[in-house]
């Protein structure tokens, strides 16, 4: 989160407490936990329910591999300076074989880590979303020299997406769960145009 004063860390709602949470929160907590962003965005059900199934399915059952998902989702908490969104993809980037190297070079400018083409097209994408609301012919051009359709309409969806999701933990002022409120662990790096 980026916070002026600690005042703006105190969370606007809290978690909806256990003892009102319905079937599709209950079910959501079992298979991942009791995670703040859930049982804050539980408080409003329906559209609770829509966005779950489809932030699952990109989270989840996804063509984009682990790495491209997480490269692309890290990229854009960094961009929006939502530390819960950054805590919570760190460790899944983690697992999905990122090291803590790249997850830290992901706070500065793309030339300043050796990333593979691979690595670099994803983040350009992930870039040029958050600058400009588009992406250019020619990251285009080589994304799809790796990615189909499929995978192209996702990472654009992809990126999108934690971008809204971080609007919505950073102006809900959503904790993590282990924190209480601590600062905010996504440092800005001069020359990310973020």
């Amino acid at each position: 989160m980026c916070a002026d004063t600690p005042g703006d860390r105190v969370p606007r709602f809290d978690p909806l407490p256990e003892e009102e949470w319905d079937d599709v929160v209950r079910a959501v907590t079992d298979t991942i936990g009791p995670l703040n962003v859930i049982t804050t965005l539980a408080r409003h059900p329906k559209l609770f329910r829509s966005w779950i199934g489809f932030g699952s399915m990109l989270l989840m059952n996804g063509t984009l591999g682990d790495r491209d998902r997480e490269l692309a989702i890290l990229r854009t908490a960094h961009h929006r300076s939502c530390a819960y969104e950054w805590d919570h993809h760190r460790r899944v980037a983690l697992g999905a074989g990122l090291t803590e190297d790249e997850i830290a070079a992901l706070r500065k400018d793309r030339e300043g880590h050796g990333w593979s083409d691979d690595d670099r097209m994803v983040l350009a994408a992930a870039d040029e979303l958050h600058e400009r609301g588009t992406v250019s012919d020619a990251t285009w051009t080589e994304l799809a020299t790796r990615f189909g359709e499929h995978e192209l309409i996702e990472l654009v969806m992809l990126i999108g997406h934690y971008h809204m999701v971080a609007f919505a933990l950073n102006a809900l002022r959503v904790q993590n769960e282990d924190d209480g409120g601590h600062e905010d662990r996504v440092p800005r790096e001069e020359g990310t145009g973020g």
